[in-house]
């Protein structure tokens, strides 16, 4: 199994900046994709950035230009910086990675229990 613990979120006026951890343990063979979603009240899940193995990125279009993500594979941990925060980026943030493990070597998502970030003033 492959835990994800997520850490970082929390209240930032408009215009500042959070950075968003997650980090992947277990039994885990290797790590794939790594990607941070994000859930608005009433609204969907979003992809808001993704980042290949290797290291390949893609973002929404509404972040593109503030958020960046990166991730360090010798801590398996995938980190979201955000700056220029707008108070339409208020939401619960989830990590996502795709891995395969030891114990079956089959491949499956992971999900983290997502963090809350808020922007206001």
């Amino acid at each position: 199994q492959v835990q994800l613990v997520e850490s970082g979120g929390g209240l930032v006026q408009p215009g500042g900046s959070l950075r968003l951890s997650c980090a992947a343990s277990g039994s885990i063979f290797s790590i794939y994709a790594m990607n941070w979603y994000r859930q608005a009240p009433g609204k969907q899940r979003e992809l808001v950035a993704a980042i290949s193995s290797g290291g390949s990125t893609k973002y929404a279009g509404s972040v593109k230009g503030r958020f960046t993500i990166s991730r360090d594979n010798a801590k398996n941990t995938v980190y979201l910086q955000m700056n220029r925060l707008k108070p339409e980026d208020t939401a619960v943030y989830y990590c996502k990675v795709v891995a395969r493990t030891i114990a079956t070597m089959t491949t499956g998502d992971y999900w983290g229990q997502g963090t809350q970030v808020t922007v206001s003033s």
